[in-house]
């Protein structure tokens, strides 16, 4: 069995996962955003998904990165998109938007600059940081309102699918406490040697930057190809990421998953 779905018009255009809002300094999407300088053409993307979804090529996604809509969060549906690219993002306002953007921003462990400050931050007493110590925790506080207009992109049901895809230990937290406070941290998927981060928060002064440099010594440690973070922001770029283009990133993917497979 087959379903006709399509992109309506008029939709927002596409934001990272570690989207930094420059204003106040929030690190993740208050809104779906369109990347500055871009503009989401108004046309239909009409896409025929089976009962158990069959992507399209990502190539075939327009310029924004938005490949189809429709479908469904199940795991096995999420499992298939990640491991092809393929990422869901949209909001209450919208069917399930699944994008591929190109160019993708990416961070190779290696290439991680932790500044000085950060590293001396990290360093005194208090903090410490924890691997899917408090999934919940942290996908609570990434999904909790923040910026103007209180909104949030991580709906219920997109909270329920990554807590399955936790259960079934695809998707990983980071937690960032000082003392017993939960002050910062991200989520994402791991799959064949990729993280593909999704989100992340802080309650306290650098403590997202925290998050992200313990997930990129456990991706050093454990021989991780990169961490995906889906579009370009300056911040991310001030911290090592670039952008590469699509086409590179599924032939990376493609490898880790036959190295591990």
């Amino acid at each position: 069995m087959a379903v006709s779905v399509s992109v309506p018009r008029g939709i927002p255009g596409p934001c990272t996962g570690f989207y930094r809002k420059p204003d106040n300094g929030i690190e993740a999407p208050p809104r779906m955003r369109r990347p500055a300088g871009r503009a989401l053409r108004a046309s239909a993307i009409s896409v025929r998904f089976p009962f158990m979804i069959e992507f399209p090529d990502p190539e075939t996604a327009n310029e924004d990165g938005l490949l189809a809509a429709g479908g469904n969060l199940e795991a096995e549906t999420l499992v298939s998109a990640y491991s092809q690219g393929i990422f869901p993002w949209y909001d209450e306002r919208t069917p399930i938007l699944w994008w591929s953007p190109d160019p993708r921003m990416v961070l190779f462990p290696d290439e991680f600059h932790c500044s000085r400050r950060l590293a001396r931050r990290m360093r005194q007493p208090g903090w410490r940081c924890s691997w899917d110590e408090d999934f919940e925790a942290v996908i609570l506080a990434c999904a909790g309102p923040r910026g103007e207009g209180n909104g949030t992109w991580l709906l219920p049901e997109m909270i329920e699918a990554y807590r399955e895809l936790h259960a079934l230990g695809h998707a990983h937290s980071v937690e960032v406490w000082f003392g017993d406070e939960l002050a910062g941290g991200l989520y994402g998927v791991l799959l064949g040697g990729v993280f593909f981060a999704e989100s992340m928060f802080h309650r306290l002064t650098d403590a997202s930057k925290m998050a992200l440099a313990s997930l990129v010594q456990r991706a050093r440690g454990e021989g991780w190809r990169l961490i995906d973070c889906q579009f370009h922001t300056a911040h991310l770029e001030s911290l090592g990421a670039r952008t590469i283009p699509r086409r590179r990133l599924l032939e990376l993917i493609a490898d880790g998953a036959a190295r591990r497979g």
